[in-house]
């Protein structure tokens, strides 16, 4: 039987780091970083990668580590790729063109060691047509579902294609933003655990929120989220197996400092420990959280 999740994780460590200019369009919870250099923003986001690169480290949860590529202000966010537990893996279309040269050579290579690629979608970016992997796909695994708010970066096209190839029923929708604009990756307002699935209903359209909450609540206990937590990045955590099989959430330090004391007591019944890390950098330069960050290796 599946698993919803796994005891290794993939991060990918900076080269580059700062507010992209070619995703800016596209992802309302990045900042501008004109009040600070380059330098000085890669630098505190190193000091935040490598304290959460340590913190998944001791707390029992295998890591992989690559090095990042220069001119790839995202690669710190590798949604690019998914794998599977029988140990193959697809690549994905992305909307960036600084963000397509994530897959470098090398990178997949790495994967090809252990993973068979059996979908590479990228020659859609020459279409631009675009599906951004672990982002734009919320997976329920073990349930074969997987949920995506349509939006620039997720077209419901190749996210059909990607269903049927992979076996997986598409639940789609139309979210809105704080500035009522599509949101730009699904993991941004919800995720899925074992027992548990997190979501903000706000974010989603109206006529939508029925179909999504009815679906979650078929398999597991729904959490819901305010827009508000949304903006602090409650809706972009993770569940991972330490190398002793217990359940663990990671978030960031700002997500966790926003969920109600009620909302942590329900983490508490359900997980052995809430990892949280400040990300605050990297969160407001990169638009995205500690899911983000986070490559799932099966």
């Amino acid at each position: 039987m599946s698993r919803q999740s796994t005891n290794h994780i993939l991060l990918i460590k900076p080269a580059s780091f700062y507010s992209n200019e070619q995703t800016a369009g596209t992802n309302l919870y990045q900042h501008s970083n004109q009040e600070k250099d380059k330098d000085e923003i890669l630098k505190e986001a190193l000091i935040e990668f490598h304290h959460f690169e340590h913190l998944l480290k001791e707390n029992g949860i295998l890591v992989t580590t690559l090095q990042g590529q220069e001119d790839c202000p995202d690669n710190i966010y590798p949604n690019w790729v998914l794998t599977f537990e029988n140990k193959t893996m697809n690549l994905f279309s992305m909307l960036a063109k600084n963000r397509r040269l994530e897959k470098s050579k090398s990178h997949v290579s790495f994967l090809n060691q252990t993973y068979r690629t059996t979908i590479d979608y990228s020659d859609f970016e020459n279409d631009s047509v675009f599906l951004e992997g672990t982002s734009s796909m919320v997976l329920d695994r073990v349930n074969k579902v997987a949920y995506m708010g349509l939006s620039a970066r997720s077209n419901e096209v190749l996210a059909q294609q990607w269903a049927k190839d992979c076996g997986f029923n598409l639940i789609v929708f139309e979210t809105k933003s704080h500035l009522d604009e599509p949101i730009y990756h699904t993991d941004i307002i919800m995720y899925i655990g074992t027992e548990i699935a997190v979501i903000c209903p706000d974010s989603i359209q109206s006529q939508y929120q029925s179909k999504v909450i009815d679906r979650l609540n078929k398999y597991h206990e729904v959490m819901e989220i305010s827009e508000d937590q949304v903006l602090h990045f409650c809706g972009n955590g993770l569940e991972v197996r330490d190398t002793e099989d217990n359940l663990k959430v990671v978030m960031s330090t700002a997500a966790f400092n926003s969920y109600t004391t009620s909302q942590k007591k329900t983490f508490s019944k359900l997980y052995t420990k809430i990892i949280h890390s400040n990300l605050e950098c990297i969160e407001k330069y990169g638009g995205g959280s500690a899911r983000c960050m986070m490559t799932e290796l099966f």
